[in-house]
């Protein structure tokens, strides 16, 4: 097992390609990301209605696994900068152990 750095972002679906585009330029070999539902400041959502507009209204969480601590802070510091003043969304890490380090770049 080697050690590494889980990213998870929950925002909104309507951002997700801008998302992706921050993570891979700052480091995140791939991510994966799944409908998400739940309740915050911006009230909640839900995934088990009908999306409406064609889904854009959704909220995804995005994972993605980076070699440290240290680019998991750059990129979620990036994510919050462009994004989170206009978008709901909220973002940790965790710390991960994996097998396959070469697939992380770690």
């Amino acid at each position: 097992m080697h050690a590494a750095t889980k990213i998870v972002i929950i925002t909104e679906r309507s951002i997700l390609d801008d998302v992706a585009d921050l993570l891979e330029a700052h480091g995140a070999t791939g991510y994966t990301y799944t409908s998400a539902g739940g309740k915050g400041s911006r009230g909640k959502r839900r995934i088990d209605r009908v999306p409406q507009v064609a889904g854009i209204l959704e909220n995804v969480k995005i994972e993605a696994i980076v070699p440290d601590h240290d680019v998991a802070e750059r990129i979620t510091e990036a994510v919050v900068e462009a994004y989170f003043d206009n978008y709901s969304g909220i973002t940790y890490v965790e710390p991960v152990e994996i097998l396959r380090p070469a697939k992380f770049r770690v």
